[in-house]
């Protein structure tokens, strides 16, 4: 496996809809375990095929003691009060602000085999959910910010990202002897 340069702010991908996946193969379970890698080497909650320029309809969540993996999400639905807590994003790294989202959910996805599952999620989880549900619909956590808080945010993040380009190159991590 290889861990894949991220998309930063301003990466044309990030803002587009994903496709979804047409069947779950070899090919697209080797590519849920490099999200997977690539999450763990950024020390991630969750990463979205987007976020490493592919626009399909996968991510991958380690939360609240699930690891898992997301083909073709739909969140079916969102219950309970909703409740505001700091996020944070891969691709607009050193920027955090409070979004409010549903504090419970259900989401009906295609695990990493193709099988599909039901999953109710509450907590970080559910968070989590939305925020990469989110990514693969080309929307930003800071698109749920009120105007003048995300341009607050955006002037920090140029700021502190003058020669930012639009992908991060990652260090290359060898493959374990055997793969």
């Amino acid at each position: 496996m290889a861990v894949l340069p991220l998309h930063l702010l301003g990466s044309p991908v990030l803002r587009q809809r994903s496709t979804e996946v047409a069947g779950v193969d070899h090919e697209v379970r080797r590519f849920v375990d490099a999200l997977f890698e690539t999450m763990d080497a950024n020390k991630g909650v969750g990463l979205a095929a987007n976020q490493v320029g592919t626009a399909l309809r996968i991510a991958v969540i380690d939360a609240d003691d699930h690891r898992i993996a997301l083909i073709n999400p739909r969140i079916v639905a969102s219950t309970g009060p909703k409740e505001s807590e700091e996020e944070g994003c891969l691709s607009v790294p050193d920027v955090f602000a409070e979004v409010t989202r549903a504090t419970r959910v259900t989401l009906a996805a295609l695990d990493r085999d193709g099988q599909p599952y039901t999953l109710e999620a509450d907590g970080l989880l559910a968070r989590a959910i939305q925020h990469e549900v989110d990514h693969l619909d080309g929307v930003l956590f800071l698109d749920h910010l009120g105007p003048m808080k995300r341009q607050v945010m955006l002037r920090k993040y140029k700021r502190e990202h003058p020669k930012a380009g639009h992908v991060q190159e990652q260090p290359t991590v060898p493959a374990p002897a055997g793969e």
